[in-house]
């Protein structure tokens, strides 16, 4: 369960520094034979900025609550 605490913990970090990427396609405009015609498109991936501090708050009681289970 620690190592499941500390990945949440580092994840919530790390979406609360980084708020989202661009993924780019390929999406096939034109096919005419040996003609071939394509665009590029891009797509913006992103999360709300609580859900990093959602993350690490789970992160926490899940290393909290492993400590007292174990003493």
């Amino acid at each position: 369960m620690r190592t499941i605490a500390v990945i949440l913990i580092v994840l919530g970090i790390v979406m609360i520094l980084f708020r989202g990427f661009n993924l780019q396609t390929e999406k096939k405009v034109v096919d005419i034979g040996p003609v071939e015609v394509n665009k590029k498109e891009n797509h913006w991936v992103g999360w709300p900025v609580y859900a990093g501090g959602v993350a690490i708050v789970a992160g926490v009681v899940i290393l909290v609550a492993g400590r007292k289970q174990n003493a």
